[in-house]
């Protein structure tokens, strides 16, 4: 997995009173570049509320694996939204969300090269299509340990020393993060002080944290003191890999490892503590510099519980017998070992300087970091951020980064002990076990020649005896010992640019893109771990609201409020449909802007269903996978979408929206009741993991036409269009050298085709009350998508009925028809065929279903304007096509708020 990418470094925000030039303010406040994301955009007021949105994407290259083919390489979509709301005149509160999901491969483990195992390649008609990885193999070794070279791709040996080193790589499916941040800040004239918390919950790992910091000014606010402290728990779950598990020693861990639902769960917790001080002088009226020092301290569980490393056991009998100019080496993974604490400072300082005839800023930047691992680091960065008129603004930036070596770090290890090896009593006789009753005892040379414990002879034809073995000398390994790659020495160098746009109205877009490449050549001092060179970019797209504090807003069609107002009649603001209705309403004046955030969520779990019926496990075995038994279905399915709505009205009567969406969903598989075991080499889930994906969905782009608009009735019809933007060709981890192939149907994140979208909407109010209808519907524009399926059109009616409960809260309720078809054709690649959820009769069906919800408008204040709605969609009654899991609910969420 991808090392957490932190926030954008950017200075605090400063009121520098004898700074009078407005364009070196903007340049003096803008933020340096660290991608993903930069929040602060020049021109935006240090007062002004905000909400902003980003998504960025994460993309590794391929790792060298010396003719190996590379495993697809780590990938990650990131979703990013946060905000500042003023509570009055000096408090603030800011919240943030970040949801990222990743895949693809990630280092396990470095071996030499030369092994029998590592990266083994599997083949398809006799060419090389992947690799599998293997973490127990031996290597040939001459009498200075030197490994005898193997052809990477036939193992077969040599007979040269090859000293080269190689990543073994293993993939892994899908995975989430969701991480949410709150803070409270209040400003006094020469003072401030702020608290903020959150969480961060993934499958196996959850950590809560808050902090409390403040800054005092002096010197007319030329100079200013900062400080901060935090404090962070964590708890690891660790789910240990099914297929690796029983070829990695843990033995060290057997204490911390719990077994749940068929998998080995290794738990740990660690504790972080981070103190910081800093001070930010205003020197002249056009440089500026920031200096801050911090200590951090972590103890407990600080290990990669992922990440193993490779000991190769060489039996001491071998090695001093002289017989043999080679020795075999028995390579063997462990789970690495760090030290329990680690105590980290690091000194941060920043210079920026306006340069007046270009309009523009300089950062520079330096980082040291020493700790008590011998991880110590150097960080130089420099960016540039130029005003280039008409509200564009480019910055570009550079970044080196170098870094020493944790002291336990090695590629591999080198134990002189046997891995295991027989026992013998103390006089020097092997040891043997009855496997009848394993608490008798046999003693001997070899199996056949033995005595029992009172010294007596024994047929060794007449028991059944293996050998007792016992484990290497853990004492002779090091303490600690890791070859994760991110604690060896190595050097990094990046460049990036973000280019922002600002379209007034308080609105900004921005695009950023950076480069990394690492090498080892590139560390200080040099290095000598090129195996681990590898390159990644970040690219990302962010929307930026400036929300203006509105003292009142008139609330219209409220008894007795409806026209009264000249201004009220300008900005009217009709009824908003329930939260669960797309399309729903319009913009009436031109020029006029709306920004939303829409999240649903749908839950299905329960029973499984076949029409309206509830069956039971062994019909879905016997009649839900086609002609062949189904084995596992879905005990629970989860769906998250997040959507923007962006609407802009370029008339009267026309408007345009554009919605980008992010998706992400859940699902986890039980084994069906008289279920057959899975044939040799076919895909078999196990485990409590469970299976997720997430990243962006399809795009949505509409018009919206006004046909009828006369007092207390309106009539408007959308156009809409959907692109493919989501990906249909996730597929599931290898699992027991079997390929998972595609994911579910139900579980990829978009339909692959361009799909039209016609909606025709009615809505009507008087008073205090308001209704309305819609029609619409999904017709798929292409015969099938880049996986070979297309989804079922669709078809929905609703109608709906509101009430005012009070002048900015309406109560609906609505009842909801939707006709789904089944999914036509099939993948046209690998898919396991596992469960019902694989085959494209058992989707789509009849739903009726009843939505209760709320929408509220915020009339006055500082978040005057602001809509919110929630509605809850309870199904009254399912007719599915074949076999699906029952649907249990769905919630849908919007902000809204127009300029």
């Amino acid at each position: 997995m991808p090392q957490r990418q932190g926030g954008s470094h950017r200075l605090n925000d400063l009121e520098v009173s004898s700074v009078k030039s407005r364009n070196t303010l903007h340049a003096l406040t803008s933020a340096a570049l660290v991608l993903p994301g930069l929040l602060i955009t020049p021109g935006h007021a240090a007062g002004t509320d905000r909400i902003n949105f980003q998504y960025s994407r994460y993309q590794e290259g391929e790792r060298n694996l010396y003719g190996v083919p590379s495993l697809k390489p780590i990938s990650a979509d990131v979703l990013h939204g946060s905000g500042i709301f003023s509570l009055t005149d000096r408090t603030k509160f800011t919240f943030g969300y970040t949801q990222d999901t990743w895949s693809g491969a990630t280092p396990v483990t470095i071996t030499p090269l030369a092994t029998d195992g590592g990266n083994r390649p599997y083949f398809n008609n006799g060419v090389v299509v992947g690799a599998s990885p293997l973490l127990q193999s031996n290597v040939l070794l001459d009498r200075d340990l030197n490994p005898i070279g193997r052809d990477p791709i036939t193992k077969q040996s040599l007979g040269v020393v090859d000293t080269r080193s190689v990543m073994v790589m293993s993939s892994a499916s899908p995975e989430t993060r969701r991480q949410a941040t709150f803070g409270l800040s209040h400003e006094w004239n020469e003072a401030a002080i702020h608290v903020a918390g959150g969480f961060s919950r993934e499958r196996d790992y959850k950590s809560s944290f808050g902090n409390i910091g403040g800054r005092l000014d002096f010197n007319q606010k030329l100079t200013s003191v900062k400080f901060n402290g935090g404090y962070t728990h964590s708890d690891v779950g660790a789910i240990l890999d099914h297929d690796s598990s029983p070829y990695i020693t843990k033995t060290a861990y057997l204490p911390q490892i719990v077994s749940r639902g068929g998998s080995e769960i290794l738990q740990g917790n660690r504790q972080d503590w981070v103190a910081n001080v800093g001070v930010s002088q205003v020197l002249t009226k056009n440089a500026l510099v920031d200096v801050n020092i911090g200590y951090t301290h972590s103890n407990g569980f600080m290990e990669n519980p992922y990440k193993a490393m490779s000991a190769i056991f060489i039996d001491p009998a071998e090695l001093n017998n002289g017989q043999s100019s080679l020795i075999t080496g028995k390579v063997r993974a462990l789970i690495e070992q760090r030290p329990d604490i680690r105590n980290q400072v690091a000194l941060n300082t920043k210079y920026i300087q306006y340069i007046s005839p270009f309009n523009a800023a300089m950062h520079l930047g330096y980082r040291l970091s020493v700790d008590d691992w011998g991880v110590n680091t150097h960080t130089f960065d420099a960016s540039w951020v130029q005003q280039i008129g008409s509200g564009w603004t480019l910055t570009p930036r550079v970044r080196y980064y170098s870094q020493d070596a944790a002291s336990f770090y090695r590629p591999y290890l080198f134990s002189q002990q046997a891995f295991s090896k027989q026992e013998v009593d103390g006089s020097g006789r092997k040891v043997w076990v009855d496997q009848n009753n394993l608490n008798k005892q046999y003693f001997g040379d070899d199996r056949f020649n033995l005595v029992d414990q009172n010294g007596s002879p024994v047929d060794g034809f007449s028991v059944n005896v293996t050998a007792k073995m016992i484990s290497f000398d853990a004492g002779k390994l090091p303490d600690s010992f890791s070859s994760d790659h991110r604690l060896a020495g190595f050097g990094a160098l990046s460049g990036g640019v973000v280019l922002g746009k600002m379209l007034g109205k308080g609105v900004a877009l921005e695009a950023g893109f950076e480069y990394y490449t690492r090498a080892s050549s590139m560390q200080i001092g040099s290095g000598n771990n090129s195996f681990a060179d590898f390159d990644y970019y970040v690219a990302n797209a962010a929307i930026k609201f400036d929300i203006e504090p509105t003292t009142a807003l008139p609330i219209v069609g409220s008894s007795g409020s409806s026209g009264s107002h000249a201004h009220a009649a300008e900005h009217h603001h009709h009824k908003i449909p329930p939260a669960g209705i797309m399309f729903g309403h319009m913009l009436d004046k031109p020029g006029d802007f709306m920004m939303g955030y829409r999240f649903m969520l749908g839950k299905s779990t329960g029973s499984m269903m076949h029409g309206a019926h509830q069956v039971s496990d062994q019909v879905v075995v016997d009649q839900g996978c086609s002609d062949t038994p189904c084995r596992f279905t879905p005990a629970y399915m989860n769906m998250r979408m997040h959507m923007l709505d962006i609407m802009y009205a370029p008339t009267k009567w026309l408007n345009v929206m554009l919605m980008p969406t992010f998706m992400d969903m859940d699902m986890n598989l039980r084994r069906l009741a008289g279920a057959p075991p899975a044939a040799p080499g076919v895909h078999e889930h196990t485990g409590v993991a469970g299976h997720e994906t997430g990243a962006i969905g399809d795009t949505y782009f509409s018009s919206l036409i006004k046909l009828i608009n006369i007092p207390g009735h309106r009539v408007h019809m959308n156009l809409g269009l959907s692109a493919p933007t989501g990906k249909v060709d996730i597929e599931l981890r290898r699992m027991a050298q079997a390929d998972g192939g595609l994911i579910h149907f139900g579980m990829q994140l978009g339909s692959g085709t361009w799909d039209f979208m016609p909606s025709l909407t009615y809505a009507g109010e008087k008073s205090r009350w308001s209704w309305g209808a819609q029609l619409s519907g999904t017709k798929r524009l292409e015969e099938k998508n880049k996986s070979g399926y297309r989804l079922g059109d669709m078809f929905q009616a609703t109608t709906w009925g509101g009430y005012d409960l009070t002048q900015w809260l309406t109560a609906s309720v609505r009842g909801v028809y939707t006709l789904q078809g089944a999914v036509h054709r099939d993948f046209d690649a690998f898919n396991a065929r596992i469960g019902p959820m694989d085959f494209p009769q058992n989707y789509g069906g009849q739903f009726w279903d009843v939505g209760f919800g709320v929408n509220a408008i915020i009339p006055s204040g500082r978040f005057a304007g602001n809509r919110f709605g929630f509605e809850w969609i309870q199904p009254v009654r399912n007719d599915f096509n074949g076999f699906q899991l029952d649907r249990k609910g769905s919630l849908a969420a919007t902000w809204s708020y127009r300029f």
